[in-house]
Formats: structure tokens, C-alpha cells, sequence
């Protein structure tokens, strides 16, 4: 694990609670592990991490996302979204491989829907000419994939034929 992963996961769970893990677990549901840490401690720790480790570039940025996500822990996951929500900025079309793996295993609308909203717009309505292009067909093809989540993103963004208002997910 990277020295920033290891700190954001440190920080997590010294910020974290068992009464709020099980308020959370009963409230969001689900198969992840929940630390217990709140939305607060969760953007702090972020806004932290950045102080600690400044100058992350692109590669860093998604590397880190990755790494967050790739443990089934709300927190950790919530992290990850936030990391890119501070940073879409600098996120290219091409994030849209990696971003489309974190929506397929979201496991919650609580991680999806702010991922989409906050990460895959911005992302995609910054983005001109033949990446535009490209996101769009992306986009299209997640409006009529099996993937219950996809469909789910797709109809959030206002992709035709996608399921943000349907009770599939």
C-alpha cells in the first residue's frame, strides 16, 4: 500500500466508531465493511492527505483511488470518490474504464450516486471534440448494459434508456 493509502486508511479508522458502523450497516446495507467514520472525517481526511502529499499528479491521483476501492470498506470506497470529486479537474476520458469498475461494484447507491453526480459529469461536461465523442459512447453503452449499476449512472447523467428511476438497483 502507498504511504498516502496508508495514512487515509489509518486516519479512517482512528476517526471511526462501532455505534456509527452499525448505525450505517442497518441504514445503507449491503455486504461492505463499514469503519464507522463520518462524511466529515472522510472529507477531512482527504483534504489532509492532500497537505501531506502534495503535488500528486494524474497518475497518482488514480492510482490512489484504486487502491481505495479495491478494499469492500464504505469508508474507504466514499474516500476514493471524494479523492476524484477534489480532483476531476485533471481526470481524462480515459478514466472512464477505471471509473466504470467502481460503478460495477459500488454495492450502494450511497457510493454510486455520488460518483456519478459529482465525478462522471463534471468529468464528461468538461470534455470537447473526439473525447466527448468517445465519453458519450461510453455513456451509451452503459444505458443499455446488463449491469444494474450502469444503467443506473447512465440514467442519473440523463442517458436515454438509462435506470436512474427504476427500482433495479
Amino acid at each position: 500500500m502507498s504511504a498516502a493509502g496508508e495514512f487515509i486508511d489509518a486516519t479512517l479508522q482512528r476517526e471511526s466508531s462501532w455505534e456509527r458502523a452499525d448505525a450505517d450497516r442497518a441504514r445503507l446495507g449491503g455486504s461492505l465493511t463499514f469503519y464507522g467514520a463520518s462524511v466529515g472525517a472522510i472529507r477531512g481526511t482527504i483534504r489532509d492527505a492532500g497537505r501531506r502529499y502534495p503535488g500528486l499528479g494524474h497518475d497518482e491521483i488514480t492510482a490512489l483511488s484504486s487502491e481505495l476501492w479495491a478494499v469492500p470498506v464504505y469508508e474507504r470506497r466514499l474516500a476514493a470518490v471524494v479523492l476524484l470529486q477534489s480532483h476531476v479537474r485533471m481526470l481524462r476520458a480515459s478514466d472512464l474504464t477505471r471509473i466504470e469498475g467502481f460503478l460495477r461494484t459500488a454495492q450502494l447507491p450511497a457510493l454510486l450516486d455520488p460518483l456519478t453526480a459529482d465525478v462522471v459529469r463534471p468529468l464528461v461536461d468538461a470534455l470537447t471534440g473526439p473525447a466527448r465523442s468517445r465519453a458519450q459512447i461510453v455513456l451509451d453503452r452503459w444505458a443499455q448494459d446488463p449491469s444494474a449499476e450502469l444503467r443506473r449512472a447512465a440514467g442519473l447523467l440523463g442517458v436515454c434508456g438509462g435506470a436512474a428511476q427504476r427500482q433495479e438497483y
